[in-house]
């Protein structure tokens, strides 16, 4: 990941970190509840105290930020003048958002301290926790790392005693993702691990989304790509339902970034199309620069110049639209989360307070709207529940389904490779001899000697290069990017290449290699894999056959497929050892006529091949008689009349 890449990633984490916390406020802005609520408040007198919770609520619904800090200042005032420390705490905590978003920091962490003053005044434990932590989201906006990590912690140890388990885990999943930036990584995750398990206690669904979005950040950052992909994926999915795509336009980066590494361009430029997508869809212009640069690095990383370009221009447009300021007031667009535990005692107050019937209605038009809205809250989030526990059951399967596959093919390929060790070190030994006594007949110029090492090297040569030439296709075929690409073959013409290239070895056993192939038979199969599979039935029976022997290759149509035939008149093998050599990733080791080794690699590859193929193998043989390999090919292409 390039350097730029990766900062910008870093803070777009950041924003989810934070962001999380305006699903816990009790209001988000809303220009027409601050106009509606701004006639309310001209009707009351200027002390009364039900003003109080009219310009708190005004002050945080104000869209025009200016404004809200005049609502704010009243608030202050107000309660100063009714000696109120409670929502002169309020007062300024909103004043030190709005001054937050302004980009007025240091106006911000003054208004923040004299919220934790006043709440500690009230001894109102939860506005001095959520005091602090509005103090620590402050300093991580600045990346001053230190000051976050103190603050965060004096918040945690407050709250840890108050009831209001979300506002603990919230602040807990900043805490988090502060020790994230900071590259302190093992403890981001214990403080996920904790609000996670408290979001999930309460079934809280948003919160258990962004709780998998940051660990899955973690995780990535850690290499651990394949755990940071599925609970990224995860949290996606949740989102999604909840129409919250700001934080799934970043996980779709992190994704992307992932695929790359995994050298995965195709998948890694479709994620970061999903993410430019989403960003375009919601105008989320940081993260619309973001998807951008990415797409800019990935078809750089393809070579394909042209629309490298054309996202680094879109990039460079987008970043000069953006500066630094502008993007901490987008990021800080929030209200204080500590505000959920005390909704009910401020509903109380309304009705204590009111003054005249207009009010009472106005309050009551209120209860039934929070009472018809947490009905619908509790069903939907019931709904959600189950549909999370669905996915995470699903997930829990594919996990294991996969934890299996790949245990089964580490214990196939520690196999493979101790055989294979074994297997080479004799030529390479052989190799070694043969040089000490070549080198001695060219001393005594022993030009008959000279030509038995020869003859002795030459096949030592060739059987060591079809067992690597077979090492190599395995290998290609276990990481599963073996190409299959199916055409029509004549299989005579095949045939024919193949009797030429085995021709001098079975001359120098006095072998017959006969063949009737009618020209009018046809394969419909990948080319390369064929010839692996005929290469090595031929080999074999060459390998099994005594001198003077006979090797017939016949082929014939059998709907739908064309059967091939590899008949030889070697040594032959009981039942028992056709249904090893038949059995999944089993290599059995043999000795041919002449003391040829084998591993029963060529076999394996010959099973596989002729599945990629969607073909099928038989064996018949008996001792002393030889041995016959029928494969079955298909004769054409699917869907093609016979």
């Amino acid at each position: 990941m390039q350097p730029l890449f990766f900062k910008i990633i870093i803070k777009s984490a950041l924003i989810i970190g934070l962001i999380f916390t305006a699903f816990t406020s009790s209001f988000s802005q809303n220009q027409e509840i601050a106009d509606s609520l701004s006639s309310v408040l001209k009707q009351h007198p200027k002390k009364d105290t039900i003003r109080l919770e009219l310009l708190r609520n005004i002050a945080a619904n104000e869209r025009d930020l200016n404004k809200a800090i005049e609502y704010s200042e009243s608030l202050i005032q107000l309660s100063e003048s009714l000696q109120n420390p409670v929502y002169l705490y309020r007062g300024h905590l909103q004043k030190g958002q709005i001054l937050r978003e302004k980009g007025d920091f240091s106006a911000a962490i003054n208004s923040l301290f004299k919220a934790a003053k006043a709440a500690e005044k009230a001894n109102y434990q939860a506005g001095v926790g959520g005091s602090y932590a509005a103090l620590a989201d402050l300093y991580s906006v600045n990346d001053n790392h230190k000051n976050a990590s103190f603050f965060y912690k004096k918040a945690i140890k407050v709250l840890r005693q108050e009831q209001d388990s979300v506002t603990l885990a919230t602040v807990l999943l900043n805490a988090g993702d502060e020790y994230r930036n900071a590259n302190k990584l093992d403890s981001a995750l214990l403080y996920f691990e904790e609000s996670g398990e408290i979001f999930q206690k309460v079934e809280y669904l948003i919160g258990t989304a962004y709780n998998l979005g940051n660990m899955g950040m973690v995780h990535a950052l850690k290499g651990e790509h394949q755990i940071a992909k599925n609970k990224m994926d995860l949290a996606s999915t949740i989102l999604k339902d909840m129409g919250d795509f700001y934080p799934i336009a970043t996980y779709d980066l992190y994704i992307a970034d992932i695929y790359k590494q995994n050298s995965d361009l195709e998948r890694a430029i479709a994620y970061a199309k999903h993410s430019l997508n989403i960003s375009k869809e919601h105008s989320l212009k940081g993260q619309i620069r973001d998807a951008n640069l990415k797409l800019s690095e990935l078809y750089d990383a393809q070579n394909d110049y042209q629309k490298a370009y054309f996202h680094q221009s879109q990039y460079l447009v987008y970043r000069d639209s953006i500066n630094n300021e502008e993007k901490i007031r987008e990021i800080a667009d929030l209200r204080t989360e500590y505000e959920v535990s005390q909704r009910e005692t401020e509903i109380a107050l309304l009705k204590t307070k009111q003054r005249n019937q207009y009010i009472v209605f106005v309050s009551m038009a209120i209860i039934i709207l929070l009472l018809g809205l947490a009905s619908f809250l509790y069903y939907r989030n019931s709904r959600r529940k189950q549909t999370l526990n669905l996915i995470l059951k699903e997930r829990k399967e594919e996990v294991e389904a996969q934890r299996d596959q790949l245990e089964a093919i580490n214990v196939t390929r520690e196999k493979f490779l101790s055989i294979i060790a074994h297997d080479l070190m004799g030529p390479v030994n052989s190799f070694k001899g043969l040089s000490t006594i070549m080198g001695m007949s060219i001393l005594n110029q022993d030009l008959k000697d000279l030509h038995d090492i020869h003859t002795v090297f030459d096949k030592s040569v060739n059987n060591l290069s079809s067992l690597l030439s077979n090492l190599l296709d395995w290998s290609v075929t276990q990481r599963g990017n073996i190409p299959y690409q199916p055409e029509k073959i004549q299989l005579k013409n095949l045939i024919d290449e193949l009797i030429d290239l085995f021709f001098n070895i079975a001359e120098s056993k006095s072998i017959r290699l006969r063949t009737d192939i009618p020209e009018t038979i046809t394969l419909w199969a990948d080319m390369n894999s064929v010839k692996t599979i005929l290469r090595n039935l031929v080999s074999n029976a060459l390998k099994f056959t005594e001198e003077n022997g006979e090797i017939q290759l016949v082929a014939e149509k059998a709907s739908p497929y064309a059967v091939i035939k590899i008949k030889d008149s070697g040594l032959g093998m009981p039942q028992s050892k056709i249904d090893l050599l038949l059995a999944e990733d089993h290599f059995e080791r043999s000795q041919g006529t002449e003391g040829e080794k084998g591993i029963g690699l060529g076999l394996q590859l010959v099973k596989e091949f002729v599945d990629m193929n969607q073909g099928k193998m038989e064996i018949e043989s008996e001792i002393g008689k030889g041995t016959t390999f029928m494969i079955y090919l298909p004769s054409t292409a699917p869907g093609q009349a016979l």
